[in-house]
Parts: C-alpha cells; structure tokens; sequence
C-alpha cells in the first residue's frame, strides 16, 4: 500500500470577513456614494471658468450658489459723462427668472451677446472723468470779464528838471500828456524859462483847439513862412490876444503874468464881477495892476484861473511869465471850461463869493487893436 501525503483540506466555498477588511469595504461605499451625491446634486451647474471675475475684482469670498458676472458684460459709470447719445452697439441683459428650487442653484446665463447697429469702428478707449474734465478745460475758451475802461491819456513826460515836490508839477503833468505842453530835445522842461508871445499862442492853440479864421492878419513882424503863423492867427481870431499898432504882433516879446490872464479872460468871454476894485483888495500889490486890466483880472480871481507863487496874494502882474506859471494858469481855464479836473493846491487864488455882473455887449468878432497890445 502506497503511502500519499495526506491530502490539503478542501477549502470552503464561503470565508467569513474579517473586520479590517468590512471597514475598507464600507468606506470605499460611502466615498462612492458622497460623489455620485454630490455630482447629481450639481448636475445643472457648468464648469465654466470664463465665468469667473478676475482675482482683483473679487473684493471677499464667493458663497456657494452665487452667480458670478459675465466677463463681457460692462457696468455704466454713474460718474462718467455719457459721450454719444446714440451708440453703435446696444447691450440687453436678460434677467434670471427666480426659481423656487432650494436645492439647485440659479440659472446662469450665457455671456451678452451685442449686436452692431452700424458698421464695425474701431475701438476707442473711453476716458476717465478727470481726463475728460481736464480737456473740457483746457479746450473751452477764456471767460471773458468786463474789465475797467482804461484811460487814453497816456502818461505825462518825465521831465528831468521838474522834480516830484516842484509847486507846478501836477499842472504840467496834466498838460504835458495831452500834448499841450512839451519839453525840450534834452528831456527838459525849463520851468522857469520866459514864454514870448508866439510860444504862448502855439500853446493856446493846443490848449483850446479853436478854428481857424477865414481871414488872416498879415502882421509885418509875422513872415509868411513864420513857425507859429497860424497859431497867430487863430489865437488873434478866437480873441486871446491882439495885435499892436502899426500892424504888429511882436512874436518875440515876452509875455508878462498879467497879459497872461487878460488874454484867458478875454478868450474864455468871462463876466465881470459887480465890485472889481473889492475882490483885487486880496492881493497885496494890487496897485501894480495896470488900470486897463483891473476887471479882467477880477474876473479871472473870481473864477479860479489866478495861480501865485509862492505868496497866493502876491500877484506880480508885471513880471514876466514862466513856464511853470503858465501851465497852472492855463490848466485853470481848461478846468474853468469843464475839459480837466480841478486840482487841489495851495497856490490856487481863492476870491470872495461875489457875484459877476452880467455882460452888456455881446462877444464880438475880434479885431486887431492898434492902439495898445495884450
């Protein structure tokens, strides 16, 4: 008899589990159950990325259902200005309808679709708000303010022989940028140089601008060719001055203060005050005056057209008049006749408060006198 090994058990058709292995089974079943869970409980959601906003616009955490912008939707400024009021491509975004699913999360929409109303431009950057404020700006035009109306007299001579405290210096700065008194080629004025009787009627005639007469004086001491010849004239014409006998001006006579004032007087067509002899009183050399110029010389007092310096009540009617005197007097008349502002100075004569007597006689045309001159 043969002796076999003895034969290996037959194994059972059934192993009973052990507990390591009923663990791993159970937890494998439940893996598989939270995904295909999770998976059906997303099956309407959409893994598209395009959908999520870039990270810098994410200003906090994305709760779960929530619906993320389309990246090709635009959202109006509330402070940028609108540019066209008729754009070429019109945006229209469907809203959700609401659902009253619980479980599932909201329907997301497709990007927006824009459709051109016109032909295709090219794409333009839309500038900022203070981009656009800074060139509205820069290209409106300049607001434009009523300014002052600006004086067109322009501004006096510096004239470098009259300093700022002279006595006369606001006189001759007043005639000078009218034009009616100039200086010298050196920048001088030469106040204290004598006037002679052509200079003065070349002033007057800047002064008060009279019209010419339609008959010219030919005086003998006159040339035809004579630099002050129409201002002669005119100054003869309108009644300033007058001529001497024999048909003679004199233009190289200086002229002396109180021919200075007959002459204004008598050019202005001043009144006569009632008592001459009363407002003359004032001056202290009042018996200097000579007797043909008395009430001329009343008149000019009582209408401010006297200018003494430095001494107001010293008249001195025969010296001869300067420059400087000849400016404050002249100044006088046009202020009299209502052309310049008054200035207010010391030098000034201030006469009584008379009255004048009206004139008798009308103005008459002027002629020459040949028996005395002024």
């Amino acid at each position: 008899m043969t002796n076999r090994p003895p034969s290996e058990p037959e194994s059972s058709q059934r192993t009973a589990l052990g507990f390591d292995e009923f663990i791993a089974i159970l937890v494998a079943f439940t893996t598989i159950g939270a995904i295909l869970f999770w998976s059906l409980s997303r099956r309407d959601s959409s893994w598209n990325f395009n959908m999520l906003p870039p990270a810098s616009t994410l200003s906090g955490r994305v709760e779960r259902n929530q619906v993320l912008p389309s990246p090709t939707s635009k959202v109006k400024s509330n402070t940028a200005p609108e540019l066209n009021s008729s754009p070429s491509a019109t945006v229209e975004p469907k809203i959700p309808s609401p659902t009253n699913s619980t479980t599932s999360s909201p329907e997301v929409l497709p990007p927006t679709e824009v459709t051109p109303t016109q032909s295709p431009q090219p794409q333009t950057s839309v500038p900022s708000s203070v981009d656009l404020e800074s060139s509205i700006t820069s290209s409106a035009l300049p607001l434009v303010t009523p300014a002052k109306q600006k004086s067109i007299i322009p501004p006096p001579i510096a004239f470098n022989d009259v300093p700022n405290n002279f006595w006369s210096r606001r006189f001759i700065d007043a005639l000078s940028s009218r034009g009616i008194l100039k200086g010298f080629p050196d920048y001088s004025f030469r106040p204290n140089q004598p006037v002679n009787r052509a200079e003065f009627a070349a002033i007057l005639e800047k002064a008060f601008d009279q019209e010419l007469s339609k008959s010219a004086i030919a005086f003998q001491d006159v040339p035809a060719k004579f630099w002050a010849n129409s201002a002669i004239n005119q100054a003869i014409s309108s009644g300033f001055l007058k001529g001497y006998p024999k048909n003679t001006f004199k233009p190289q006579q200086n002229i002396s203060r109180v021919q200075v004032l007959v002459a204004l007087v008598s050019g202005l067509n001043l009144k006569t005050p009632t008592s001459p002899n009363q407002i003359l009183s004032i001056y202290r050399d009042a018996k200097e005056i000579p007797p043909y110029a008395s009430s001329k010389i009343a008149a000019a007092t009582v209408n401010g057209l006297v200018v003494n310096y430095p001494n107001p009540q010293i008249l001195a009617p025969n010296k001869v008049a300067t420059r400087a005197e000849l400016a404050a007097m002249i100044h006088q008349a046009l202020v009299k006749q209502g052309k310049l502002k008054g200035i207010s100075s010391q030098n000034i004569v201030r006469a009584p408060n008379i009255s004048p007597e009206p004139s008798q006689t009308p103005k008459q045309n002027p002629k020459v006198n040949l028996s005395a001159g002024g």
